[in-house]
């Protein structure tokens, strides 16, 4: 009996992206014919959601499109797991180390002798059988970063973004109305806005006022995040999404289909990269003349 489709989800729960169904196929089933057979260009595709746009009060006061681009169901997952990991993997500062046996201290004598002790032969103290030796393939500090394209990266944040439109509310801009910091009163706005404390909401500001960070910050469940701080992690861990009217203008913007920022930003980076091997050559230049100027003052 064929199993039934799963639908997509981008979350952490339904992190398997290579098998949709629950029964185990054949290797034979999973590997083509043709081996040799081109891969299918990465499509891109356009989701227009229609986000409620809710005032201070709890009011509906409009609503809002969210236009960004998606990757096609097929590939979105992938896109979207690559890039987590990236991320988490770039987080890692890979300081764990170990001892070898070689590296620890001490361990140069011989505990007893080798022969007439009736106990197995020992040649030092450090060996990884005894307590306070070394250590058998233990971590080393290591580079764990990994590289993941520019294009990418943007396409797997604006497909998770476009997943979340269910979940997504849009609130005016309420910087203004905290005049001191209460963390009771934003409580209290969250509940206006159909928003469950206990539940993991983030919140994606273009700017983060004082009384607004101040009065969010004891909320455990709660993230402040700004287009600096946007990453894919809190996207996918939130149980909802809050945006504000500028941030939807941004992530249109920055995200949308027309948005051509990457020949700009290639070009800015080679003309820095041609900075730097001139600076670099006359850099060489000025060292070849000073060494110069001393042999002469030496003769």
């Amino acid at each position: 009996m064929a199993a039934s489709a799963t639908p997509l989800s981008l979350s952490f729960f339904t992190s398997s992206i290579f098998l949709t169904s629950s029964s185990h196929k054949p290797l034979s089933t999973l590997i083509p014919n043709n081996s040799l057979r081109t891969p299918k260009p990465l499509t891109i595709s356009s989701e227009l959601a229609t986000l409620p746009v809710l005032s201070f009060t709890g009011d509906k006061v409009g609503e809002t499109f969210l236009d960004l681009k998606a990757a096609l169901p097929d590939t979105a997952r992938a896109v979207v797991h690559r890039a987590i990991i990236t991320d988490l993997q770039n987080k890692r500062r890979g300081t764990a180390s170990t001892l070898t046996r070689a590296e620890v201290r001490g361990g140069g004598r011989k505990p007893y002798p080798q022969k007439k002790t009736g106990r197995a032969r020992q040649g030092s103290t450090r060996t990884p059988l005894r307590p306070g030796g070394g250590v058998v393939f233990g971590p080393k500090p290591r580079d764990w970063s990994i590289k993941i394209n520019r294009k990418e990266k943007r396409l797997a944040i604006s497909t998770a973004v476009a997943s979340a439109a269910e979940n997504t509310i849009v609130v005016e801009d309420f910087s203004d109305e905290f005049e001191k910091p209460k963390t009771k009163e934003f409580i209290a706005a969250m509940k206006r806005w159909g928003l469950d404390p206990n539940e993991k909401t983030t919140f994606l500001m273009r700017e983060v006022a004082d009384n607004v960070r101040l009065s969010s910050r004891n909320i455990g469940t709660l993230k402040m995040l700004t287009p600096r701080t946007l990453n894919l992690f809190d996207i996918l861990n939130a149980d909802k999404l809050i945006l504000t009217p500028e941030i939807v203008d941004y992530l249109n913007a920055r995200y949308g289909l027309n948005y051509e920022g990457d020949d700009e930003v290639e070009e800015d980076d080679e003309g820095a990269e041609e900075e730097d091997e001139e600076e670099g050559e006359g850099g060489i230049e000025v060292q070849g003349t000073v060494s110069e100027e001393s042999s002469d003052a030496a003769e």
